[in-house]
């Protein structure tokens, strides 16, 4: 990879082994703030899974301290006020570039949360396919309270998990939701007790990482594009999705397996 080797990055920690790629925030100093650089490194880590390919079979999002990320660092734009439009457009350019690619990708994506999440992690959070909360987390929305919109996929993540009314009382009031009324808001899919996110979230990945990736990425395009197109389109991109996985050695494997009565054993193809 051209631009960054995966030591080079400062606010990130990039791991891929196994089929399983760990990308972990590791600013706890700074709450694992976002700023322009964060941005960047995302954004470059992102493209750089996307270009493995088929050797990444899930990616889990974690993080390191007391907080999972308190959002957007608000001093790249209190610095320099005359200037935060310009920093708007440079620090969403290669973080939404990133988002879209990890969203384009066949590797479903899981996320662990322990502490706080605010802002723009809330939204990186809400286009994860799973979300694993700790039971004394929060999850806050506070960009109306300094004159903003959202950003990091939140319209459409938000308004996918909670339904459109739900996320958009919860951006308008800039609420904070602990993890039960995150779970039952849609926010979150699972809570656990703190010392077992971690666990759980290892579980996951393991079982996704071991189940049909190309399956999985036509789902996560599918589900994606349901409710922006008419039904007779969606049912054409069914049939489509589902005569190209026939064809392909997870399937194959999954009918025998089935016929034999065992377990599959997918590797992704």
């Amino acid at each position: 990879m051209e631009g960054y080797s995966l030591r080079d990055y400062t606010t990130i920690d990039l791991e891929v082994e196994d089929g399983v790629a760990r990308l972990t925030l590791v600013r706890p100093d700074a709450g694992n703030s976002m700023n322009e650089m964060f941005f960047d490194e995302f954004g470059h880590a992102a493209n750089h899974l996307a270009t493995l390919g088929s050797a990444v079979r899930v990616v889990l999002l974690r993080s390191t301290g007391r907080f999972f990320s308190v959002g957007g660092d608000i001093g790249v734009f209190t610095r320099q006020l005359d200037e935060a439009s310009a920093a708007v457009l440079a620090g969403t350019f290669s973080m939404h570039a990133g988002l879209t690619r990890l969203r384009r990708m066949d590797a479903p994506l899981v996320a662990a949360v322990q502490g706080t999440a605010m802002g723009g992690a809330v939204a990186v959070l809400s286009n994860c396919d799973v979300v694993i909360s700790a039971r004394s987390a929060t999850f806050g929305a506070a960009y109306s309270k300094l004159g903003f919109s959202m950003d990091l996929g939140a319209s459409y993540g938000l308004a996918s998990r909670m339904g459109v009314s739900r996320a958009r009382r919860f951006l308008l009031l800039a609420e904070t939701l602990d993890a039960e009324s995150a779970l039952q808001a849609g926010l979150v899919d699972e809570v656990v007790d703190d010392d077992h996110v971690a666990e759980r979230a290892d579980e996951l990945v393991t079982q996704l990482g071991a189940g049909p990736t190309r399956a999985y990425g036509e789902i996560r395009r599918l589900v994606g594009r349901a409710l922006s197109q008419p039904f007779e389109a969606s049912l054409e991109d069914e049939a489509q999705a589902l005569a190209r996985l026939a064809g392909m050695h997870d399937a194959r494997e999954g009918l025998t397996a089935f016929t034999e009565k065992r377990v599959p054993k997918f590797d992704g193809r």
